[in-house]
């Protein structure tokens, strides 16, 4: 059984403006403090606008929740409008970033090398970076999903040569299945998560063990304990599911009773 302690990520995309924000996490703090959700990390990752507001409640609240952002750039400081830093980010209470979700490698051009960059840049600044890979239908039914991950993880790893598996973490999210109300199989994500592994071997060598692998894509309450319960899937990506506090509280709940059980043992 896996000693890896699972991640259940949140993922609110541009959705929630800061005042919604503080009632959410207020609403979710409040369901957590009934529930025995301490086998995991849970995280919540908002838009930028509402890091601040949200890290004041998570600080005044005392509560168990992460802080997530949503992108970073590539670079450290300088001209370039728009972009926010790893160390800004920090300063919020930031602790982990999302690095190449599939949205930002189909609208705004992330190509695998930016990816690399940006996860390098998201180290320098003190966070994990959660580095997005994932294929499409078409690549899916072209059979070339094992050649996608090994082309999307690789150029990371090579960029973060020498790296402490425990500084990243690695969504698997199938470009087929976000929002579409279509999840992977448990198998279908188990398979994905184990030959992610079985690739960052090649970088990491045994400490592609320590390397925490997340399935995400189309997550609800019925169907995320059956998705972590394969070995290699170490947590959770959730899109539509974390934006009601209910509903995401409850896939929490589904990750925790999974690990509760004896099919799972994390590190505490």
């Amino acid at each position: 059984m896996s000693d890896r302690r699972p991640i259940v990520a949140g993922n609110w995309k541009l959705n929630l403006d800061h005042v919604e924000a503080v009632h959410h996490v207020t609403e979710l703090g409040m369901r957590l403090r009934s529930m025995d959700v301490a086998a995991l990390d849970a995280v919540v990752v908002p838009p930028f606008t509402d890091l601040r507001s949200v890290s004041s409640v998570i600080e005044a609240e005392k509560l168990e929740l992460g802080l997530g952002a949503q992108h970073v750039s590539e670079f450290d400081r300088g001209a370039y409008t728009g972009e926010v830093s790893a160390s800004m980010l920090g300063r919020l209470g930031v602790t982990i970033v999302l690095v190449g979700h599939s949205e930002r490698r189909s609208h705004f051009n992330m190509d695998d090398a930016t990816v690399a960059r940006t996860a390098a840049a998201a180290l320098r600044g003190g966070l994990t970076p959660m580095v997005c890979v994932g294929e499409s239908e078409p690549e899916r039914a072209d059979g070339a999903t094992d050649e996608v991950l090994a082309r999307q993880l690789g150029a990371v790893l090579a960029e973060l040569d020498g790296i402490d598996a425990e500084r990243i973490c690695v969504a698997y999210e199938p470009i087929w299945a976000i929002g579409t109300g279509t999840a992977a199989t448990p198998e279908d994500a188990g398979s994905a998560c184990a030959h992610l592994r079985k690739l960052a071997e090649q970088h990491l060598g045994e400490g592609a063990a320590r390397l925490r692998i997340l399935y995400g894509g189309s997550v609800g309450e019925d169907n995320a304990g059956e998705l972590v319960a394969p070995d290699d899937v170490d947590g959770l990506l959730v899109g539509g599911a974390s934006l009601t506090p209910s509903t995401f509280a409850a896939v929490l709940d589904a990750v925790a009773d999974c690990y509760r059980s004896s099919r799972r043992s994390p590190r505490r």
